[in-house]
C-alpha cells in the first residue's frame, strides 16, 4: 500500500466537477485557483485550455491536482463509450440551500455508472437557507450513502464565496486519490483523452487533452483508432507556457492536429 501511494504521488489526480447548473461549480473552480500555490507564483494567470492545475500542501509535501474546468463537460459522458475516463475522481456539487435538482440526479447516474471514486461537495454552506442535513437525506434517497451515514462516500461542506474548507477539500481529493491506488506510468504507451477541441482561424486545430498514461512529446505523431490525425507541433500547459512533454495527470493544449476531435476521443 505504501509503495503504491508513494509512486502515485508524482502524478496528479484528474478531477471533474459535476452537478446542477447554478450550484456553484464555476465558483468552486475559481476558489481553487485563488488558493493555488502555483498560481500565486506564476502571477495568477491560467490559460483557457479547458483544464487547470492546482497545488496544495499535504503532509508537508506539495501535491498537484488537475481540474477539468468545463463543469459537467461532455467528455465525461462520451468517455464511457470509449472505455477510458478522462477523470480519476469526480466532485458531485450540491448547493446546501437548494438540494438535489434534475441535473444533480443526472450527474449521480453518470458518476455511479462510471464507477469512479467521488466526493460530495455541499456548496454555499454560508447561505441563509442552508440545510445540510436535508441534502444528506436527499442524497441517501438517490442511493448516495455518505460516510458516517451508512455508506463510504466522503463529503465536505464548503463556501467558495468565503473560502471556508476549500483547502480541506483539496487535501481530501489527495487522500481519496492515494487510497484509490490508481496506477499511472509514464513508461507505457501514450494514451490521452480529448476534453475539448476547436478550429482556430489563425492557429489551426487546437485540442485540450488529459494524459492518462505514457507521455506525449513535441514532434510525436498522434493517432486515434490507428488513424494518424496529426503531429504534436507544440504543447501548451495550463499556465500558457510551452512545454516539451506532458506526463500522466497533466493537461495540455496540443497544436498540429488535422481534424477537430470530439470530446472524449482517445488518442
Amino acid at each position: 500500500m505504501e509503495k503504491a501511494i508513494e509512486s502515485n504521488n508524482i502524478y496528479p489526480p484528474v478531477v471533474s466537477v459535476l452537478g446542477h447548473v447554478d450550484h456553484g461549480k464555476t465558483t468552486l473552480l475559481d476558489s481553487f485557483r485563488k488558493t493555488n500555490l502555483v498560481a500565486r507564483e506564476a502571477g495568477g494567470i491560467t490559460q483557457a485550455i479547458g483544464a487547470s492545475k492546482v497545488e496544495v500542501l499535504h503532509d508537508g509535501k506539495k501535491r498537484s491536482i488537475t481540474f477539468i474546468d468545463t463543469p459537467g463537460h461532455e467528455a465525461f459522458s462520451n468517455m464511457r463509450s470509449h472505455g477510458v475516463s478522462a477523470s480519476d475522481i469526480v466532485l458531485l456539487v450540491v448547493a446546501s440551500d437548494d438540494g438535489i435538482k434534475p441535473q444533480t440526479k443526472e450527474s449521480i447516474e453518470k458518476i455511479l455508472a462510471s464507477k469512479l471514486p467521488f466526493i460530495v461537495v455541499i456548496t454555499k454552506s454560508d447561505a441563509p437557507g442552508a440545510n445540510i442535513e436535508k441534502v444528506k437525506q436527499q442524497l441517501a434517497s438517490e442511493g448516495v450513502l455518505l460516510e458516517g451515514l451508512g455508506g463510504d462516500v466522503p463529503y465536505i461542506a464548503v463556501s467558495a464565496k468565503t473560502g471556508e474548507k476549500i483547502t480541506d477539500l483539496l487535501e481530501l481529493i489527495v487522500i481519496v486519490y492515494d487510497l484509490s491506488e490508481i496506477k499511472k506510468d509514464e513508461k507505457t504507451s501514450f494514451t490521452g483523452v480529448v476534453i475539448e477541441a476547436k478550429l482556430d482561424k489563425r492557429r489551426g486545430v487546437l485540442a485540450s487533452l488529459v494524459v492518462k498514461g505514457g507521455k506525449i512529446s513535441v514532434g510525436d505523431k498522434v493517432f486515434t483508432d490507428a488513424k494518424e490525425v496529426g503531429k504534436a507541433r507544440a504543447l501548451i500547459d495550463t499556465f500558457g507556457g510551452q512545454v516539451k512533454e506532458a506526463l500522466p495527470g497533466d493537461a495540455v493544449e496540443i497544436f498540429g492536429l488535422t481534424e477537430v476531435l470530439p470530446a472524449g476521443t482517445i488518442i
